[in-house]
């Protein structure tokens, strides 16, 4: 019987160690996608009542968390608007959610600024705003990924920030992002779903 010739054999055998390594890394996940950066994390800043709080205050509620700044002339007001009439469609689910405002514009920003700006009837009830030093809030910036930036100078500059809010499930985890511009409708629909 003639004898195959020894490189198909090495062939074969390449391509047969070539399938068992795929197999493996298949079940190990290797090839999964990579996961994605985690949103969310430790901070230390300060409540509207100018007292000291940190990530905890995520715990035993949904949380729509936004970054923004009181002397925002459009984004801000309308993400307000649309989380609070969103919460009115929940109905009775709104009492398990709760809205948080970090500034991103510590240097006017006061405790007392966020408290003044919050009470406006056009946003939801009990909003918990949350400032504090620069550094404080460079942190919990970086902890969900927000990009802020001062632009201009004197009393009446701008930040240019990120704009989309982040849904944190009642153990303070990432659950999805919100974008900036959904319907109040969509909003309501995409908490809702969270919830199951």
């Amino acid at each position: 019987m003639p004898t195959k010739p020894r490189h198909l054999i090495l062939l074969a055998a390449c391509l047969v160690g070539l399938a068992v390594l795929a197999g493996i890394a298949w079940r190990t996940g290797a090839f999964d996608s990579p996961a994605p950066a985690a949103v969310g994390g430790p901070f230390q800043l300060v409540n509207q009542d100018g007292r000291p709080v940190d990530e905890t205050i995520l715990k035993g509620k949904w949380s729509v968390v936004f970054f923004g700044f009181t002397y925002c002339p459009d984004v801000c007001p309308t993400t307000l608007q649309a989380v609070e009439r969103a919460q009115a469609l929940l109905g009775p689910k709104s009492a398990r959610t709760q809205v948080v405002f970090i500034s991103v514009d510590p240097e006017r920003d006061t405790p007392a600024q966020l408290k003044t700006y919050l009470a406006g009837a056009a946003f939801p009830k009990g909003t918990i705003g949350l400032t504090g030093t620069r550094e404080q809030v460079a942190v919990a910036a970086k902890a969900y990924h927000a990009y802020y930036k001062k632009n201009g100078e004197g009393p009446d500059y701008l930040v240019d920030h990120s704009t989309p809010a982040y849904l944190m499930d009642p153990k303070g985890r990432f659950d999805r992002i919100l974008p900036y511009g959904i319907t109040p409708e969509e909003i309501a629909r995409q908490i809702g779903e969270a919830m199951g």
